[in-house]
């Protein structure tokens, strides 16, 4: 691992783990303002997310199914289509919205949150989609654990931020009250 620390001006191989200012970009002490309420406004986000998420492929199965009368049954053999469609819908939905310019699902902006990496940086599309799969990896084999891994920690946090770096604010916090600075 590389070092980290300023010599004149200029740093020497600085890496995101062993980033001074990084740990002080969200600090749960200097700004709860950006934590107050994240968890309980993440679980509604959620909902609406299910929701959005579910619409096309409800009109896809309604389709198929429309499709296989007119066919006479021969087109019910597209339901095998369904299940990789929803998965590719999931992953570009995470992806694109996470990783957009607002850091957020749709669900997320109705509830004034936003994702960023743990440096204070907005994600991009790979992280957004690592972060759907992570968290629904970590949902199916530890769902009560997980949001009980937020309540113990001062950013609010889930098992899934943690492995990813990143974490979940208030996005009407203005700005200009909470410093980020990047080294």
């Amino acid at each position: 691992m590389s070092d980290t620390r300023n010599t004149g001006g200029t740093t020497s191989g600085a890496t995101w783990r062993n980033n001074p200012s990084a740990s002080a970009a969200y600090d749960p002490w200097l700004h709860p303002e950006l934590f107050r309420g994240v968890l309980t406004k993440r679980s509604f986000a959620f909902l609406i997310d299910l929701v959005i998420l579910s619409i096309p492929i409800i009109l896809a199965v309604i389709f198929v199914t429309l499709f296989g009368i007119v066919t006479l049954g021969l087109g019910w053999f597209l339901f095998w289509l369904i299940s990789p469609f929803s998965v590719i819908w999931a992953l570009l939905y995470y992806g694109m919205s996470l990783g957009g310019p607002n850091g957020a699902t749709v669900g997320m902006r109705m509830m004034d949150i936003e994702m960023r990496t743990w440096s204070g940086e907005r994600p991009y599309f790979i992280l957004g989609a690592v972060h759907a799969v992570l968290y629904w990896v970590s949902v199916s084999f530890l769902s009560p654990l997980i949001l009980l891994v937020g309540l113990f920690n001062g950013r609010r946090r889930l098992l899934h931020d943690v492995v990813l770096g990143t974490v979940f604010i208030n996005s009407n916090v203005q700005p200009s009250t909470v410093q980020t600075t990047r080294v």
